[in-house]
Order: structure tokens, then C-alpha cells, then sequence
């Protein structure tokens, strides 16, 4: 069994995280996110090529056409040839035909039409992006409740504490690099948000089975002991879901590379989290919170 002394330098770990998410607030703040068309409206074209194209040859053909900001991503099965077009344009007339004109004189393709043609107004765009913010608070409350349910409250602030952590820590990431946060993304962090809380769940349910074991023991140290036991397992976990959102991220294109990227960001903010957020968070609230509950009813 591992023998590291995780909980000794807690506070330390506790002050990097803080200065961590400090850092993505104020990068948010100052430089913003950039949202993609999902959320401040445009236009989405959906073509099928009568054989394989690349997005990077798509987005080749289109950067001459000066359209703004614009992505490229790939629908379905990579057997169908299907690719959608998303450019953040008020105007839309006549902008498919020259799209598609484009296509055909670039591309050596024997046939290529438009399946699907349609606007995302900037209301609906802004009502998407406060969707996608209202999902991510719901799941904060639902594993909020769980998590008390589950276990006790006591354990519950500390894993939702990491589970704000990691979000903000992702999306501090995509400030500081300029990438786009779409759907694709909102779908990581709520993917994101579940991987966290099963690796807390998993060390939380260890420690409710080494308190009654090792209840001589000090608080501090059985924590300790149950984060070496659960750590091959934590270890394991986290590099095999790393294998696949790296290799999605390298090579990947478009929406399918922001989405390992986010993912990759995410899986190891929720690994350190769950070390050294949610527990040391449990610890303080059993250490000082009877302290403080003393103190309240004093006065």
C-alpha cells in the first residue's frame, strides 16, 4: 500500500486550488469566454459529400470567403460523409450557393448536397447558453442532495465544493486558450461533473468503512490512509479515461478536439480535487464545525 502524507500539507493544496480558481475568475472576467454559434446565433449548414472529406480541407476552402468566425465539424458515421457548417453570420442570402460552389470547384468529390439548412437566432442562442449554465447548477444540486443522502451532509459541501472547482477550472482553461465553448463543451463539464463525483464517492464510501475500524484513530490520519488505499484505484481510473480524451484532443478536429480537451482539463482537476478539495473540506467541517456550532449558540 502507498504511504504518501496527502492530508499534511492540505492547506498548502488548499491555497494552490484557491489561487488556481482565482486565476480562471479573473481570466473569465477579463478575457471572456468565446462562445461558439450554439450560443450567440448564426447559421448551421449540413452537407453530405458522396465520398470522405476532411474538415481541414473544408476550413481551407472557406477562409478565402471571409465569413467571420466559423467551425467545421462531422456528423454521424464517418461512412456517411456528413459534416455540419456553422458560421456566426446575421445574413444569409445567398451564402449556402456560395458555400457550396466553393465546394465543388475545391474538392474532388462527385456529388455533395445540403441536407439541412437553418438559423440560430441570438434570442435562442442566449437562451441556450442559460440552459447550459442552469444544468450545470441542477447537477451541483442533485449531487448535492445525493451525496447527503448517500452519506451525510457533513460529507456533501466538500464534493460539491470539488465539483465547482473542476467547472471552473475548465472553463478557466478555454478563457485562457480563446476556445470555443459550444454545446459540445456544456456536454463535457456535465460529463466531467459525474467522473469527479464517482471518484469522490468511491474514497468517501472507504472512509465511512474505516471510521467505525479505525475510529481510535485521529480524523487526519484515517483520511490519510483511506486516500493510499483508494489511490491504485484512483490512478488507474484516471489514466485509462486520460488515454482516450488525450488521443481525442491530438487528434481530433473541431468540437471533437474541444471536447478532449476540456475532458483532459477536467479529469485531472477532478482527480486532484477529490485529494485535496473534498476531503480536507470534510476535515475541516468535522474538526471546526462543532466548534462553530458551539459558538452560535452561545451567543
Amino acid at each position: 500500500m502507498f504511504n504518501f502524507q496527502f492530508i499534511r500539507r492540505m492547506n498548502l493544496f488548499i491555497l494552490v486550488s484557491v489561487i488556481a480558481v482565482g486565476g480562471s475568475l479573473y481570466l473569465m472576467g477579463s478575457r471572456g469566454l468565446n462562445f461558439g454559434i450554439d450560443f450567440k446565433g448564426g447559421i448551421k449548414l449540413h452537407y453530405r459529400f458522396s465520398e470522405p472529406v476532411s474538415e481541414t480541407a473544408l476550413r481551407i476552402l472557406l477562409e478565402p470567403l471571409e465569413l467571420g468566425d466559423f467551425s467545421v465539424q462531422q456528423v454521424g458515421e464517418i461512412s456517411e460523409n456528413r459534416m455540419m457548417i456553422k458560421f456566426e453570420v446575421s445574413e444569409k442570402e445567398g451564402l449556402s450557393s456560395n458555400i457550396t460552389e466553393a465546394f465543388r470547384k475545391g474538392l474532388n468529390v462527385a456529388s455533395l448536397e445540403i441536407e439541412q439548412e437553418e438559423t440560430v437566432g441570438p434570442k435562442a442562442g442566449s437562451e441556450l447558453r442559460k440552459k447550459g449554465i442552469l444544468a450545470i447548477i441542477v447537477s451541483w444540486l442533485l449531487m448535492l442532495i445525493y451525496v447527503g443522502y448517500r452519506f451525510d451532509f457533513i460529507f456533501a459541501p466538500g464534493a460539491i465544493l470539488a465539483l465547482v472547482h473542476d467547472v471552473l477550472i475548465t472553463m478557466g482553461a478555454f478563457a485562457l486558450t480563446g476556445r470555443e465553448v459550444s454545446l459540445t463543451v456544456i456536454a463535457a463539464l456535465l460529463t466531467i461533473i459525474g467522473y469527479s463525483i464517482n471518484d469522490t464517492i468511491v474514497i468517501y464510501d472507504r472512509v465511512r468503512e474505516n471510521l467505525p475500524i479505525m475510529e481510535k484513530k485521529p480524523l487526519r490520519e484515517l483520511i490519510n490512509i483511506t486516500l493510499n488505499e483508494t489511490l491504485s484505484r484512483t490512478i488507474i481510473t484516471t489514466l485509462t479515461v486520460l488515454f482516450v480524451v488525450v488521443l481525442m484532443y491530438l487528434f481530433g478536429e473541431g468540437e471533437f478536439q474541444n471536447f478532449g480537451f476540456a475532458m483532459t482539463v477536467g479529469c485531472i482537476s477532478g482527480t486532484y480535487s477529490t485529494i485535496f478539495v473534498a476531503c480536507p473540506f470534510y476535515i475541516y467541517l468535522k474538526e471546526y464545525g462543532p466548534r462553530l456550532t458551539q459558538k452560535f449558540k452561545h451567543r
